[in-house]
């Protein structure tokens, strides 16, 4: 079911010299595509990038996290080199969820901890809510893991979204598609992502571009772009939430995700998401820097992020954790 893994080459860091394998798992539409470091039989985590990123958001962090561990960073649909959904479907919360059932069938993995960042915290909220039972830990990096929406704004996003997909579809097939230079590609990237560094982008860059003739093109599908209609309110947010089983760990940027995104109407709703985690014992931190300070800064982020592993998933009895290792 699940292909060999292929191209396997070492990166090189200071924080370790560590192994690297590309990874394909089909899908009715294609493969999803991502990396994998560590051991074959290392306590298994989901890493999940955020929206119109791609599995290189883990390059910097996976090689100062435990190294006991098996990362398995997927792109997902839309994504990097990960197949675009059919002609028709949207891209939404549910279906990458879904995306996640997949992998881990492919992978056979029963019991898994996740590591989320932005959107991927929120797939990750989702997983964890619907799938208790098969959550070690969740790492929500500059994510809530739910994103609430005003009930009003749920069917306005509705019909926006359904809108913008009918539009998209009347496009003709060459005005989908741009080509840009690698430096123009580089300045559009930092232009929508001011809190990347140039060294980020450029990480990002390796998987998110194609070569093609006269220059490269971003291989996200421009759809993931379109409203996400499927949205969740507060109170069904808080609900999902304390489904949740696993212990959370939720690392929040001073200038990040809140600053970028989270008009001031609508922090009541994301101040109630993380009083909930604090009232159910999990943890909520804050650090100094940006949206992508994972990916920035990793030193930052890695001592939280492996403490909290080694506390909470590689601390628990040798013979329990046999039974859940990955047959990758």
């Amino acid at each position: 079911m699940l292909q060999a893994l292929k191209g396997v080459r070492h990166l090189h860091t200071s924080a370790m010299k560590q192994a690297v394998s590309e990874l394909s798992i089909p899908v009715p539409w294609g493969e999803i595509r991502g990396r994998v470091w560590g051991p074959d039989h290392g306590s298994p985590v989901l890493c999940l990038h955020g929206w119109a990123d791609n599995c290189g958001t883990f390059n910097t962090l996976i090689p100062h996290l435990p190294k006991e561990c098996r990362y398995v960073a997927v792109e997902l649909a839309g994504h990097g080199r990960s197949s675009h959904r059919p002609p028709g479907v949207c891209y939404s919360f549910p279906t990458y969820v879904m995306d996640v059932c997949r992998v881990v069938d492919a992978l056979q993995w029963s019991k898994f901890s996740i590591i989320g960042h932005s959107m991927g915290g929120n797939i990750a909220g989702m997983f964890s809510a619907l799938y208790p039972e098969m959550v070690d830990a969740v790492v929500l990096l500059d994510s809530y893991g739910f994103f609430p929406t005003d009930l009003k704004e749920v069917f306005e996003a509705m019909r926006l979204g359904m809108d913008q997909m009918i539009e998209f579809e009347k496009k003709p097939e060459e005005k989908k598609i741009r080509v840009y230079t690698y430096e123009n590609a580089v300045e559009r990237l930092l232009a929508a992502n001011p809190a990347l560094s140039e060294k980020s982008a450029q990480i990002l860059l390796e998987r998110g571009l194609v070569q093609v003739e006269g220059g490269v093109v971003f291989t996200r599908d421009f759809r993931i772009n379109l409203k996400n209609m499927t949205r969740i309110t507060a109170e069904q947010s808080l609900e999902l939430q304390s489904m949740i089983k696993a212990p959370v760990l939720v690392v929040l940027a001073e200038d990040g995700f809140e600053k970028l995104f989270v008009q001031p109407e609508k922090r009541t709703f994301t101040s109630a998401v993380l009083q909930a985690y604090r009232d159910r014992n999990h943890t909520v931190v804050k650090v100094p820097g940006d949206h992508h300070i994972h990916l920035n800064d990793p030193e930052v982020v890695a001592p939280l992020v492996s403490d909290f592993l080694r506390t909470k998933v590689l601390s628990e009895p040798a013979t329990l954790k046999d039974e859940e290792t990955s047959k990758l």
